[in-house]
C-alpha cells in the first residue's frame, strides 16, 4: 500500500477516533437504548413537553452515531476495494478506491471540525450586533460591508436571517445592527467572530483619495429557549419607547413602536424596531436580554477556563481580532490565528470558514 494511501486511512482513522471519544461512543449508544425504551412506554406522549424534548435528545444522538457509523463503513468498504483490486491487479479498481478515500478524508475532516462545537449553547440560533466604532461616516460604511458579508456568509449556509433593530448613518452605510441568523449550530459557528475589526481602504468619501483606518465592533451572542432560566428583575431595568428610523416604511416614522431597555447592573443595552408592534417589539427585546445576560455566563465561565490553562489566548469582546487591507494591498488576516487570505473581496463577500474553523480550534485547544 503506497504511503500516500496510508496516510489518507490514517487520517480518516484519527478523525473517528476524535469523533467516539467526543461524543463517549458507548456512553451514546446506551443512552440511545434507553431513551427508545423510554419512548416504547404506552404513557410517554402524556407529557408533551417533557417528550418532545426526549424526541429531540434521540434525534440527536442517532445523527452523531450515524456520522461515526458512515464513516466507518465507508472507510472498511474503500479498504476492502483497494486490497481487492490490488490481489486482481485492477488499475480501475484501484483508482475507485482511492478516490473513495480522497472523498472521505474532505468528509472526515469537515466532522472533525463540526465536533469542536461542543459548547453549551453552540447549537442555539445567534444574534449579532455590529457598530461602527469612531470616524463618521468612514466608520459607518465598514459597519454596512461587515453586516454584508455576514448575510452573504449566512445565505452560502442556507441560514435563515432577520434584521432586529438597524440604525442607519448619517450619510452611509449603518451606525448599528442586530441581526438574528437561524440555522443548524449558528452559534457555534459565529461566536468566535465577537471583537473589533480593522479596515484599512482609500475612502471612497475622501475626495483626496487618502488612506483611512476604521473600527467596528461584532458581538455574536446566542439566542436562549425558555428551558434556560434568567432571573431579570424589574427594578434592574429601565425601558425606554422611541420613534424608529431607517428601513421599514412609512409606519415606523409615525409612532414610538421602538424599544431600548437597558440592564442598569452590568449596563446591557438592547434594542428592537423590527416590527409595528410595540408589545412584540418588547417581548423580543426580553428575549435580546436574556441572551446577552446568558452570553454573559457563558463568557464567566471561558474567562475562569481560561485562567487555569497556561496557554491563555484573550479572545475577548474588546479586542482587535481581524484585519482587512484593501490598500496598497489585499490581504485579510486575523490576529489571533495569523490566518491571512488574499482575496479580500471574497471574504467581504463571505467567505469565512478558513477564519471560523481556525479560531475554533484555537479557542478549543485553549480551553483544553
Amino acid at each position: 500500500m503506497q504511503a500516500e494511501t496510508t496516510a489518507k486511512i490514517d487520517i480518516i482513522k484519527t478523525a473517528i477516533d476524535l469523533l467516539c471519544k467526543h461524543i463517549k461512543y458507548d456512553d451514546a449508544k446506551a443512552q440511545l437504548a434507553n431513551l427508545e425504551s423510554v419512548i416504547s412506554d404506552g404513557d410517554f406522549w402524556n407529557d408533551q413537553a417533557s417528550a418532545q424534548e426526549t424526541m429531540r435528545e434521540k434525534n440527536r444522538l442517532e445523527r452523531q452515531l450515524a456520522v461515526i457509523d458512515a464513516l466507518q463503513l465507508e472507510m472498511d468498504d474503500a479498504i476492502e476495494l483497494l486490497e481487492l483490486g490490488t490481489a486482481e491487479g485492477d488499475e480501475e479498481i484501484i483508482d475507485d478506491a482511492e478516490a473513495s478515500l480522497t472523498k472521505l478524508v474532505a468528509i472526515a475532516e469537515k466532522r472533525q471540525l463540526e465536533s469542536l462545537l461542543s459548547g453549551e449553547a453552540d447549537a442555539n440560533d445567534c444574534f449579532i450586533e455590529v457598530h461602527a466604532g469612531a470616524g463618521g461616516t468612514e466608520a459607518q460604511d465598514w459597519a454596512l460591508m461587515l453586516m454584508r458579508m455576514y448575510s452573504r456568509w449566512s445565505e452560502a449556509r442556507g441560514f435563515k436571517l432577520q434584521i432586529i433593530e438597524e440604525s442607519a448613518g448619517e450619510e452611509a452605510g449603518i451606525k448599528s445592527v442586530t441581526m438574528r441568523i437561524d440555522g443548524e449550530n449558528a452559534y457555534g459557528w459565529m461566536k468566535t467572530e465577537s471583537g473589533v475589526h480593522r479596515l484599512v481602504r482609500i475612502s471612497p468619501f475622501d475626495s483626496s483619495a487618502r488612506r483611512h483606518t476604521s473600527f467596528a465592533s461584532v458581538w455574536v451572542y446566542p439566542v436562549v429557549d425558555d428551558n434556560i432560566e434568567i432571573e431579570i428583575e424589574d427594578k434592574d431595568l429601565r425601558i425606554d419607547t422611541y420613534r424608529a428610523s431607517g428601513a421599514g416604511g412609512q409606519h415606523v416614522n409615525k409612532t414610538d413602536s421602538a424599544i431600548r431597555i437597558t440592564h442598569l447592573p452590568t449596563n446591557i443595552v438592547v434594542q428592537c424596531q423590527n416590527d409595528r408592534s410595540q408589545h412584540r417589539n418588547r417581548a423580543t427585546a426580553f428575549n435580546m436580554l436574556k441572551a446577552r445576560l446568558y452570553e454573559l455566563e457563558l463568557q464567566r465561565r471561558e474567562d475562569a477556563a481560561n485562567d487555569a490553562a497556561s496557554s491563555k489566548t484573550d479572545i475577548g469582546w474588546g479586542n482587535q481580532i481581524r484585519s482587512y487591507v484593501l490598500h496598497p494591498y489585499q490581504m485579510v488576516k486575523d490576529l489571533r490565528t495569523n490566518v491571512e487570505k488574499g482575496n479580500a473581496q471574497g471574504v467581504l463577500d463571505g467567505d469565512l470558514d478558513d477564519f471560523i474553523e481556525a479560531s475554533l480550534a484555537a479557542r478549543v485547544g485553549n480551553q483544553r
